[in-house]
């Protein structure tokens, strides 16, 4: 390897001469004094007052959402990065330690062989193949939001190509197993107890110690094997994990943040058509990260009463209201924090008959809440906070504060994500629910007909805003 390495060497050291030659031909320096830039006594200018500091202007909000997205964008490069060096790290030992144990036990046979590397090639490509699939799914769930963010959909299919990599490099490792235990059955010494080195065949005592000796080695590299996959899968498996924090649920692409319990923030909701309808069904996907023993998610009313419909959390609890709290239908274990949850209301004027859904699930039904009721038209829909919420009397004066300046209740503030609001003028059926309810269908894309996600004007206040 040395001698093939060295007339390179030498030919790439004569190139670089050749141009350290040429390069000094064309330098020309001048060493005669120049002078034009000196300053004499009489010449001295006289010194001019510096401007004033310039100061920097306010950040937009649309200078904040590029930096958001350019600081995301890193954030995803460098779990690529970290991803990439791990998989190639953990092939390169893999390979390895396959081609020692091929090299080491090519020539002997048993039944370790067979089961261990069946075992592993099977359980390594079906692992890699649910990995796929989920990462296809995610893709196509979040491929708008992905040309929004610049490189995502492609570092995406860098990953797609890291894992089909893996995949193919599974494949040879099993198909290198087979043509072992083909070898290996078929080899007459295998059965006969022959040494294939030598050709004669081994005492009783020497085979037996033998093989036991070539057993235990070949357990203790295919433990090796093991542990190194083991190993990959779990890492793996945490990217896997960090990368599905970005997509969105039901091929949303936006979602409204509410970063913190704040009496400053919410979201107002201008609905299309006019609330005075009999029946209705509200849907959203949230995701929490703190509840408090009342956090309001959407809230309808006018002055008269505040508390027309509510969709509400407490703990692991949800809770919907129709006309008031008297009217209340309750879902218990249904609220996880750091967890995306789809929930849909539903009620009929009809029968009265109050509907909670978690999941694509009925939880929780009440008959005769506001029957014969029909929602009051001129109210405020909300998200975030409570209609009553806003602008409590001011202590020095007794009067209402004008305008936000009061601000709302904290404690029934909601803090997370939330994505898919939509409203219809009637009760949906249970499959409709059921499709709004796939983690990874397409169910941002069916937008109501009283408020669409996406279409109907929605307005961030304070902190809460869209992020994408």
């Amino acid at each position: 390897m040395f001698w093939w390495r060295l007339p390179q060497a030498a030919c790439v050291l004569s190139v670089c001469v050749c141009l350290l030659l040429a390069y000094e031909d064309d330098i020309e320096v001048n060493y005669a004094d120049t002078y034009y830039n000196e300053i004499t006594e009489r010449e001295t200018p006289e010194p001019t007052p510096s401007s004033a500091p310039c100061n920097s202007p306010d950040l937009t909000k649309w200078d904040k959402i590029f930096s958001m997205l350019e600081n995301s964008q890193m954030r995803e490069n460098m779990l690529l990065q970290y991803a990439d060096d791990i998989v190639k790290v953990e092939m390169g030992s893999l390979r390895g330690e396959m081609l020692r144990f091929v090299a080491q036990y090519g020539g002997s046979c048993g039944v370790a062989v067979e089961t261990a590397g069946r075992r592993m090639a099977l359980q390594l490509e079906g692992r890699l193949r649910e990995t796929l699939e989920r990462l296809r799914l995610g893709d196509q769930a979040s491929a708008s939001a992905s040309a929004s963010s610049g490189n995502s959909v492609g570092n995406s299919n860098n990953m797609e190509v890291m894992l089909h990599q893996l995949l193919s490099a599974a494949r040879t490792q099993a198909s290198r197993l087979t043509k072992l235990e083909t070898n290996c059955f078929s080899s007459p010494g295998a059965a006969m107890g022959m040494n294939t080195k030598t050709g004669f065949q081994l005492p009783e005592g020497g085979r037996a110690g033998r093989r036991e000796q070539e057993v235990t080695s070949r357990d203790v590299a295919l433990d090796r094997v093991l542990a190194a996959l083991q190993q990959t899968r779990a890492e793996l498996e945490e990217v896997l994990r960090s990368s599905r924090q970005r997509y969105l649920p039901a091929g949303c692409e936006m979602a409204l943040l509410f970063p913190m319990r704040s009496r400053r923030i919410y979201t107002s909701v201008i609905p299309d058509v006019p609330l005075s309808i009999s029946s209705f069904t509200v849907c959203m996907w949230v995701k929490p990260t703190s509840v408090s023993n009342k956090t309001v998610l959407l809230s309808y009313g006018n002055r008269r009463n505040p508390y027309e419909i509510q969709l509400l959390l407490s703990q692991t609890s949800a809770f919907f209201t129709i006309g008031g709290e008297a009217h209340l239908v309750e879902a218990r274990g249904v609220v996880k924090l750091g967890e995306w949850i789809h929930l849909c209301g539903a009620w009929s004027s009809d029968q009265g008959l109050a509907t909670l859904w978690s999941g694509g699930k009925k939880v929780a039904s009440t008959p005769g809440v506001a029957e014969g009721h029909i929602l009051p038209d001129g109210g405020s829909l909300q998200l975030g906070q409570e209609r009553n919420g806003c602008c409590p009397l001011s202590p020095s004066s007794g009067s209402g504060v004008a305008g936000f300046d009061g601000g709302f209740d904290p404690k029934l503030a909601f803090a997370g994500k939330m994505t898919g609001v939509n409203m219809w003028d009637r009760a949906l059926s249970e499959e409709e629910i059921s499709q709004l309810a796939l983690q990874k269908g397409q169910g941002c894309e069916q937008r109501g007909n009283v408020v669409a996600w996406g279409v109907t004007e929605m307005v961030p206040h304070a902190g809460a805003q869209f992020i994408y």
